[in-house]
């Protein structure tokens, strides 16, 4: 197999990933299935909406078609989204240093953020260290508190990302079982759960 920026930022923790998410990011790969979107209520649903606007996200809440695209750059991972009919959503992750103390740097639009990863059960979650908007630092008290994490159950490739406002709760949540359409991806190879907590930071939820 060739390494890649993903499996080379790893280092030998790439193997603890499970063999779908192994192929997934190492080979590219399409993922296809219908996703739950949910904004949350007041002013933090209102800047949810603002967030999906600028990021590409549908505006409207419940199930959305995704079709999602992997493939690599000579120097980050790309991921191209598609909610419906809608245009593509082109992001990178570039990455920085080494696992566990380094981190990416994905970049959608006028997004920048700096985004560390736990790793637990064969997935792993992401963990917002820093973000710019065009290129401008957001004070990290006004940062959101995120939860997003990616995992292989079932032999479906399974998702989510939320965020939440401080003092002013849910923001935006979507997320849901994707089919890998590759025939790398398609080739299960189930390894046993891991007990215990993740390797750095909290579980995966």
């Amino acid at each position: 197999m060739t390494d890649t920026r993903v499996s080379d930022w790893f280092g030998s923790e790439f193997a603890h990933l499970h063999p779908l998410l192994q192929a997934l990011h190492r080979e590219g790969g399409t993922l296809q299935g219908t996703v739950e979107l949910r904004f949350g209520s007041g002013v933090a649903g209102w800047l949810g909406r603002r967030l999906a606007r600028k990021t590409g996200l549908p505006l409207e809440e419940g199930a959305v078609p995704l079709e999602v695209t992997i493939s690599h750059s000579h120097d980050a991972l790309v991921w191209s989204r598609r909610f419906g009919a809608g245009d593509p959503v082109v992001s990178t992750f570039e990455p920085i240093g080494k696992w566990p103390d380094g981190f990416f740097t994905e970049r959608t639009g006028a997004v920048q953020l700096e985004l560390a990863v736990d790793t637990a059960n064969h997935g792993w979650k992401w963990r917002l260290l820093r973000a710019r908007w065009k290129g401008w630092p957001v004070p990290l008290q006004l940062l959101p508190r995120t939860e997003a994490y990616k995992r292989i159950e079932n032999g479906a490739y399974r998702f989510e990302v939320a965020f939440f406002a401080p003092g002013l709760g849910l923001m935006i949540r979507y997320g849901g079982l994707l089919a890998a359409k590759t025939q790398a991806a398609m080739a299960p190879a189930e390894m046993p759960v891991m007990q215990g907590g993740n390797r750095r930071g909290a579980p995966l939820r």
